[in-house]
């Protein structure tokens, strides 16, 4: 097991991580290299961006107003970037706008912390009960969605689209509610089957897995803490020991009853990297935090995150784990066209030793998982980059072949790149990248969304 310890979270007061105070629109903003000309699209980031003061070391996290910054790139140039706060309630009494349209059930409105693209439509997603709210082609909110009053409570922040059927999946979670619901949207964005799982207390559930028959269900020891709550946490979380761990197997179209849960060693997963069945076995591969907000209420630095394996038995119920990389690293991202399938390749940020809370770090990993070679792309001195998309080079190219996309912060410039990187020469130079004279901060998740 890693070894648990105290990390230090003095890296948050750097530039990368300090909000940004403006909205800005750039025109054509200049590009080094040459853009493939297959790129059609707009790279999406979306993060915490506290509008008015923010202080990391009484601030939470996550808990920031939530920012998207957005890239359009097509025949061969960078045809704009812009940067919005999404409107919600605070947000946009704070700018003088009109409260933005749509339901407003929870405690937050807040979505910062995830994107999805659905039915035609972009999602800013945020845990804890939130409602989506839906973003135009130029970053605007738009209104929160219910998906037409299909939607009996919250949603969840990391649902998962299935490339076979075009579901959409999703577990959500709301403080103080028992159990979590487990939501299946059909391919027009309608909310067609809502089952809720009874679980231990009222754990956070960030995230889940899914494969081709089942959703993981990850029920472990983050729970909700009502004295993190009086105390006016915005995310009143925290670890818990008494809770345990263990993983739930609920098949798609299962109920409650049907779920079978899985003992394994205390952990916490904000992010899964794929699932898949493979005979009688269940293989779920994440990035394992060994403790999360225990020591350190506001961050998740309690230990420094790498890559798991777990391999379920289903005929025994037992879990084998076991740790594929020693490297410290977070923000996993596949093919997506293999979601749910057996998958070979799977890129993460690196992230500096010690530095479990980093939302960026100084290189992108390639693991192959069937070898279990681990190719590096640096980005060079005094640059750190986020989460990157995986864009195919085409409809049908190998798995993994295609293009990265990074937003990456100069430490010396404090302005930010969207560097693209051709996977054909993966640890060599980027081929292009699109120079902003503006900063992105590091965020929490990226997306990129075909065409206009």
């Amino acid at each position: 097991m890693p070894t648990h310890h105290q990390n230090s979270t003095t890296h948050l007061l750097s530039t990368g991580y300090q909000p940004v105070t403006e909205e800005v629109t750039l025109p054509f903003p200049a590009v080094r290299g040459q853009l493939p000309a297959e790129l059609d699209g707009t790279f999406v980031q979306i993060g915490p961006n506290t509008l008015g003061g923010h202080d990391p070391a009484r601030d939470h996290l996550f808990a920031g107003d939530a920012m998207v910054h957005g890239l359009r790139v097509s025949e061969g140039r960078a045809q704009w970037y812009r940067n919005r706060w999404v409107r919600t309630d605070r947000v946009a009494r704070a700018l003088g706008e009109l409260p933005t349209p749509g339901p407003r059930p929870g405690l937050s409105d807040n979505t910062n912390c995830g994107l999805v693209r659905h039915a035609g439509h972009t999602f800013a997603l945020g845990g804890g009960g939130a409602l989506p709210t839906r973003l135009g082609e130029r970053l605007e909110t738009l209104d929160r969605v219910d998906f037409d009053g299909t939607l009996p409570g919250g949603f969840g922040a990391r649902p998962v689209v299935d490339p076979l059927t075009q579901e959409m999946h999703a577990v959500a979670y709301e403080p103080g509610r028992p159990g979590v619901d487990h939501l299946t949207l059909d391919a027009s964005g309608r909310v067609r089957r809502c089952e809720n799982i009874t679980v231990k207390g009222t754990p956070m559930m960030h995230a889940f897995s899914l494969t081709d028959r089942e959703a993981i269900i990850y029920d472990l020891p983050v729970t909700y803490s009502a004295r993190a709550a009086a105390a006016g946490s915005r995310l009143p979380y925290t670890w818990d020991d008494s809770h345990g761990a263990r993983l739930g197997v609920l098949p798609r179209e299962g109920r409650d009853a049907d779920v079978r849960w899985m003992d394994i060693a205390p952990c916490f997963v904000f992010h899964p990297v794929n699932a898949y069945g493979r005979g009688r076995h269940i293989i779920i591969d994440v990035i394992r935090h060994e403790r999360a907000f225990d020591r350190d209420p506001l961050h998740p630095s309690e230990s420094s995150p790498t890559l798991w394996r777990w391999t379920l038995d289903r005929p025994s119920g037992t879990v084998t784990e076991s740790q594929l990389s020693s490297e410290v690293q977070e923000f996993p991202h596949i093919d997506d066209r293999y979601t749910g399938s057996p998958y070979r390749y799977a890129f993460t940020v690196a992230l500096h030793p010690g530095q479990g809370a980093a939302l960026a770090g100084p290189a992108l990993l390639r693991h192959d998982l069937v070898t279990g070679r681990v190719d590096r792309h640096d980005f060079g001195q005094g640059r750190e980059g986020g989460e990157a998309v995986f864009v195919p080079r085409s409809a049908d190219a190998p798995e993994a072949d295609g293009y990265l996309l990074s937003a990456v912060h100069d430490t010396a410039t404090h302005r930010s790149d969207l560097v693209v990187i051709d996977t054909a020469d993966f640890t060599g130079p980027p081929v292009a990248a699109v120079g902003l004279p503006v900063r992105i901060p590091h965020g929490l998740h990226a997306q990129w969304t075909a065409g206009g």
